[in-house]
């Protein structure tokens, strides 16, 4: 089990198809057969062949072979190879705190698994994507890879198999193949049915859809594209005009190859075929990392030639035309291109004088979408923004990489990368937020009020990482320039920190006055936000190091009816942990348990997963106190297994590391070895959801 690994009953992250897969039973039964026998396999072909679609196909058949699941790691609209590793832990679910090199990570988390890895469009991550997969397989005996590229890996042991178009009857003179033996025919006739309903190959019009089939040389995409115009002309003129389009651009590039000139040939017939308003938004959605909905296609497409108020017209267009894909998530509805389909649009985008255009309003619709989730996340809307950021991450992770490469945007970039604390802190990004925000205060390293405000961020989130000395340096310079620039909002939130990071390292005198002056400064002011929210946690630690369990409960009531008034609950889980260590401390596993439970509860409404194994880790304590020897064990193995991904336990913190380990040793002791080691291994076979599930009683 580990962050996500459990959340579904078969493990992985697959999608569902969105269309029947139709023929490749050949191609599907070999390359199973290829992957059983070999650990890398890497599927090649020019685009549009249907390497990802046999991918995700054959990973859904073999799923019993790989009992901790089969995972898809898109990395079509990854430009940073130095991310490549980040990616895969995101898409496996890893919540890693610590600083630990990423690739050490992956390492120790996959190295007792049996899992499937797909890594769909890698051509232009070669040599990261070769160096990374050659580690893990080394380190990871259970795992498998089956990777898809225009070109191989070049890692030793790896089997390369080139996706073949789709099958086509024969040009022998008498041949006769079954329509339905031919895998082109029979995509063909799938999709024109649906394209135009009442379509069927018949004998009487097999010839021309086989002599069309040819001219798009098989290829899947290419196919569709074509059977989408059933619903305006008939066969005969489809091959006509195509026939035409192709003798008009035979010229192509010299260099190309023949297959990839036949799918541009077709893609761009198809983009001629549209109105100017649905080529204007093909280009310009071009500009989007991943998905998008229809919101953001109004903001960020809307302009020259394209009112507000035609996008959502030319967006049904583009569906109709098999262009944009549409496909219905939690969130809402999205919109996604396939990948060739993008790479054409970024061309036609480049011809235009407005390139600069959309992806300025690409960055401009994600930051104030994340300046949004900022003011309004310390409300009752937090897990809704907690999903609509996960769902965002291409996107805002995009326009954060156009602020810090486009001369002028570094003020942006620092705006952008604090405002989306809520995603790196709450919902346990922290290691992709270190990154986003060491990029941002290297960019831009002029004294202001948005490096004020990244600094205090990246402070907080080093000492959730551990990483306590980079932390003090960066939140006394995140004090040091607010008091140069009088902002007073920066100067509070740094010394907040500043004093957390200072009780953590081991210097509570010098902490305790400022985490006073703080509190006094959140009081007189009176406005709070989930980060202010968040000093009543630490003042109910400090307070209960000093053995004041009052002053910790009074404090912990003024943090109830200030989170009541803001509809806030994920800083009152974590002053509900705090209230829950100070009982545990103070000898009375009672009142510990009350408030951890609760604790635990609302961390699961919020679907603060990074709060999951501290609750339940402290709960495995409680049970120990009160002799309940068993029921410790379990609850320590599956707090384990879920700290697995996140890394250190508790955060690091070494006065309750060592606490834990005190009440494990006890446990085992008590238990006896075998006794133990079965408890802990039931713990670790549960889901997240069964351990807060056992956790609380339930």
């Amino acid at each position: 089990m580990t962050a996500d690994v459990g959340h579904t009953r078969e493990a992985g992250n697959l999608p569902a198809d969105m269309t029947s897969f139709v023929g490749r039973r050949q191609a599907t039964a070999e390359v199973r057969r290829v992957l059983s026998a070999a650990r890398l396999v890497t599927l090649t072909g020019v685009g549009g062949v249907g390497k990802s679609r046999l991918a995700l196909h054959v990973g859904r058949a073999v799923r019993r072979r790989f009992p901790d699941g089969v995972w898809l790691v898109e990395l079509a609209a990854l430009g940073d190879p130095a991310r490549v590793e980040q990616t895969i832990a995101a898409a496996l679910g890893l919540r890693d705190h610590s600083r630990r090199d990423p690739v050490s990570v992956l390492t120790a988390f996959l190295k007792d698994k049996r899992l499937l890895l797909i890594l769909d469009n890698c051509e232009h991550l070669l040599d990261e994507c070769g160096r990374l997969v050659s580690r893990l397989l080394k380190a990871a005996p259970g795992l498998s890879v089956l990777a898809t590229s225009r070109e191989p890996l070049g890692v030793p042991g790896e089997h390369r198999w080139p996706v073949p178009p789709l099958s086509l009857p024969s040009t022998e003179a008498g041949a006769s193949v079954p329509a339905h033996l031919c895998d082109a025919l029979a995509l063909f006739a799938d999709r024109a049915a649906t394209a135009a309903p009442g379509f069927v190959l018949t004998e009487d019009n097999k010839p021309e859809v086989t002599r069309l089939c040819r001219r798009l040389d098989g290829l899947p995409l290419a196919i569709e594209l074509a059977a989408v115009r059933l619903r305006v002309l008939s066969v005969e003129e489809l091959l006509a005009r195509l026939e035409d389009r192709f003798a008009l651009l035979k010229g192509g590039a010299p260099a190309a190859l023949p297959r990839h000139n036949t799918l541009w040939t077709t893609v761009d017939w198809s983009f001629e075929l549209c109105s100017e308003p649905e080529r204007l938004l093909w280009a310009r959605c071009s500009v989007f990392a991943g998905d998008f909905d229809l919101d953001a296609a109004e903001q960020v497409c809307a302009g020259l030639g394209l009112a507000p108020d035609e996008v959502f017209e030319a967006v049904t267009g583009l569906i109709d035309k098999s262009v944009l894909v549409r496909e219905e998530r939690a969130t809402g509805v999205r919109y996604r291109t396939l990948e060739t389909i993008r790479q054409y649009g970024r061309q036609r985008l480049a011809e235009t004088d407005d390139t600069a255009g959309p992806q300025s309003r690409h960055r401009d619709y994600y930051l104030r979408l994340a300046e949004q989730a900022d003011g309004d996340s310390s409300g009752p809307r937090q897990p809704e923004w907690a999903e609509r950021l996960r769902v965002e991450r291409a996107n805002l992770f995009a326009a954060l990489d156009h602020c810090l490469t486009v001369p002028g945007q570094d003020r942006d970039g620092l705006r952008l990368s604090a405002a989306l604390w809520f995603y790196w802190i709450a919902c346990g990004f922290v290691r992709d937020g270190r990154y986003w925000l060491d990029r941002a205060l290297r960019a831009s390293p002029a004294p202001s009020r948005e490096r004020a405000r990244a600094l205090w961020v990246t402070g907080w989130i080093a000492s959730l990482q551990g990483d306590y000395q980079s932390g003090l340096a960066l939140l006394e310079e995140s004090r040091d320039l607010a008091l140069a620039l009088g902002d007073d909002t920066a100067l509070t939130e740094a010394t907040q920190h500043l004093g957390w990071a200072r009780v953590v390292a081991g210097d509570p005198p010098q902490a305790i006055p400022l985490l006073d002056d703080v509190l006094a400064r959140r009081r007189a002011s009176d406005r709070w936000t989930a980060p202010a929210v968040i000093i009543y946690p630490i003042q109910i630690f400090v307070a209960g190091m000093a053995d004041d369990t009052g002053r910790a409960m009074d404090l912990l009531d003024e943090c109830r009816s200030i989170c009541a008034s803001l509809g806030e609950r994920w800083a009152l889980s974590w002053a509900l942990n705090a209230i829950g260590i100070v009982w545990l401390t103070a000898g009375d596993p009672r009142q510990a348990a009350t408030h951890l439970c609760e604790c635990l509860r609302v961390k699961r409404d919020v679907t603060d997963r990074l709060g999951y194994p501290f609750g339940v880790d402290l709960l495995a304590w409680v049970a120990a106190t009160e002799s309940d020897w068993t029921r410790a064990a379990v609850l320590q193995g599956a707090a384990d297994k879920m700290w697995e991904p996140i890394g250190r336990p508790l955060f690091g913190f070494d006065l309750l590391i060592d606490q834990r380990q005190d009440w494990r040793t006890r446990t085992r002791e008590a238990l006896g070895e075998r006794a133990y080691h079965d408890a802990l291994q039931e713990g670790a076979r549960m889901t997240p959801e069964q351990a807060i599930a056992c956790a609380l009683g339930e």
